[in-house]
């Protein structure tokens, strides 16, 4: 016989960014994490800011499996956020019924927590606008989740085709959400020097009237193009 599974299984010990660390990110757009990643780091497309003005953060993940109908995990991971962090809840991409509604995400404002974001649904759009916390979802239904279980705090968990675990960092924008796994902050801040100066180049170039690129042209003209009647 197999025992049922405990409620709640969590980690309180996880590392955590440097406040230094977090700072050079925070303001960054996504798309240019996303380059400093090599390309990837996102999350699917349809998790979207629910209130579009209020899109942007970056913070700590407290990542939550809460599973599909329930919202048990969010709750128990309310003791662990810390001021800056961001919850993560994965539903398993079950779009049935809303994870949180605004009184759970006024709850998180409250303890400091500046985004949250779900591969699920949320509800009471009015009063999250009111609320004020950027909150990522894949829609929105005023179906209501239970509180039973089972689900994790603070272990890995899987949102959006993207894998978060405890003490990355999360970043968003109007673009959408991005992970920068722990272990690749610096690497990722490394590269954002590069990377912002390569962008600031070709858009005064963009904006003094470039139409087609060189590395076009030469594709063109290095006979790597194949043209047919």
């Amino acid at each position: 016989m197999i025992d049922d599974p405990p409620l709640i299984t969590l980690r309180r010990q996880v590392p955590r960014p440097t406040a230094a660390q977090i700072a050079a990110l925070d303001g960054v757009p996504t798309g240019f994490i996303v380059d400093a990643l090599g390309g990837r780091g996102a999350m699917a497309p349809e998790i979207k800011p629910v209130v579009p003005e209020q899109a942007i953060f970056c913070g700590v993940a407290v990542p939550c499996h809460a599973g599909p109908a329930d919202n048990l995990a969010v709750f128990a991971a309310f003791p662990l956020v810390q001021p800056g962090d961001v919850l993560v809840a994965a539903a398993d991409g079950y779009r049935e019924t809303a994870v949180v509604g605004d009184l759970v995400l006024g709850m998180a404002r409250n303890l400091g927590a500046v985004g949250f974001v779900t591969d699920g649904c949320v509800r009471d759009v009015p009063g999250i606008r009111e609320v004020g916390l950027p909150c990522f979802a894949s829609g929105v239904t005023p179906n209501s989740p239970a509180k039973t279980g089972p689900g994790t705090v603070n272990l890995p968990v899987v949102a959006g085709g993207v894998q978060i675990a405890p003490g990355d960092i999360v970043i968003a924008d109007s673009d959408g959400v991005v992970v920068v796994p722990f272990a690749r902050i610096d690497g990722v801040i490394a590269r954002l020097a590069a990377i912002k100066a390569a962008e600031a180049a070709l858009v005064a170039r963009v904006k003094a009237g470039l139409t087609i690129p060189d590395w076009v042209k030469d594709l063109h003209a290095g006979g790597r193009v194949q043209e047919i009647d």
